[in-house]
């Protein structure tokens, strides 16, 4: 079923699964428990959904309005990432709490109530425009208060898409890394890291900066004449070993190591540096949400985000220390700090990563998202 295609996108299902005893009174009240498996499921709203016809009939039509919105974005982690958090909202407010088993008693208040949202959610998610008031950053906040500025993303985003769109899929998942540089640079220029909650009023003077950078990608975009290769996979370089240059590299292993299907990175900082004529050493931090359970030890642990996890403490274990906690996963929107230092060697066309993957880091810290 697409809503099972659904579920493990919006990536809820992380806890032990609910007592056999207090899982059959509510099994017995959903038709479809038995035929679709949900005894797999492990999240309570998600069985609901599974097992009850009118629910996977709501759930059906929220995934296909879910699908619509991320075939219109170029950089679709966000819209991943928002999706999850309103699932697990969608819980709490239907009454649901963690993983603790749907009484009996409570059964048709909760079905209810998770109808009556899901029902509102497709709604919402269906108009283009909630991509706009969705934005989760201070830029998307200050582009989506300027018209000009929502219709100058609007027609960028279409153009990346149409690019992308004629890319195998190797070089498309490059180019999306890259898609998500360019924002991340654009942030950083236009100085709104970090201001995701500040007064809009104050953010007005990077407007100019925002329409500049928006003008200047699509203006480069429409020079490529449709060629994808004139636009991605050009600028592999950074000019001085900087933050740039830690992100350019971030973003390159990211892709290579297919972590967009796991992480999404927010934010690149670099701390320090030494630097000769030909090499130079850059200490960077490196911030990621999770999008999708990964196990905490694990080869994406270590490529991705560049060590072993402890569950307990959110701290690193590099080595793969603490293996009798190697089946835990990372609950979505978890949100991953790591520190690095990155050799990069001097090119005729900048500064060149000279990394693979993120192993090993400094150090590191899990936190939020539970």
């Amino acid at each position: 079923m697409r809503f099972i295609v659904l579920s493990v996108l919006a990536l809820l299902a992380l806890a032990a699964p609910a007592s056999a005893q207090s899982d059959r009174p509510i099994a017995d009240r959903l038709p479809l428990f038995a035929k679709n498996n949900c005894q797999q499921i492990r999240d309570p709203g998600n069985q609901l959904f599974c097992g009850d016809p009118t629910l996977a009939a709501a759930a059906e039509t929220l995934s296909t309005a879910i699908e619509a919105r991320l075939a219109r974005l170029p950089d679709r982690l966000p819209a991943i990432e928002e999706n999850a958090i309103w699932v697990r909202q969608r819980n709490l407010g239907c009454g649901i709490v963690g993983q603790s088993a749907i009484r009996t008693e409570d059964f048709d208040r909760v079905k209810a109530c998770l109808l009556k949202v899901t029902e509102e959610r497709a709604a919402i998610v269906g108009d283009p425009g909630f991509d706009c008031l969705a934005a989760n950053t201070a830029a998307g906040a200050v582009i989506c208060a300027d018209p000009s500025l929502a219709l100058a993303e609007t027609e960028l985003n279409g153009l990346v898409l149409g690019l992308i769109g004629k890319l195998d899929p190797t070089a498309a998942r490059f180019a999306f890394a890259e898609y998500g540089r360019w924002t991340r640079e654009r942030d950083r220029k236009c100085n709104l890291v970090g201001k995701e909650n500040v007064p809009l009023q104050e953010l007005e003077s990077a407007e100019d900066c925002l329409a500049e950078h928006l003008k200047r990608k699509t203006d480069e975009i429409r020079a490529a004449k449709g060629d994808p290769k004139k636009v991605f996979g050009r600028q592999v370089a950074a000019r001085v070993p900087d933050t740039d240059a830690v992100d350019f590299c971030a973003a390159r292993i990211h892709a290579a190591n297919s972590c967009g299907n796991f992480l999404r990175i927010n934010r690149v900082y670099a701390l320090d540096s030494q630097v000769t004529d030909q090499e130079a050493q850059v200490t960077g931090e490196i911030e990621m949400a999770v999008l999708a359970p990964f196990t905490m030890c694990s080869k994406v642990a270590s490529s991705c985000t560049g060590t072993c996890w402890d569950a307990r403490t959110g701290r690193p274990q590099p080595g793969g220390a603490n293996k009798e906690r190697s089946a835990e996963a990372f609950n979505v929107t978890r949100r991953l700090r790591i520190q690095r230092t990155f050799a990069f060697v001097k090119a005729a066309d900048g500064w060149r990563c000279r990394e693979d993957e993120l192993a090993p880091v400094t150090s590191g810290n899990a936190s939020g998202g539970s």
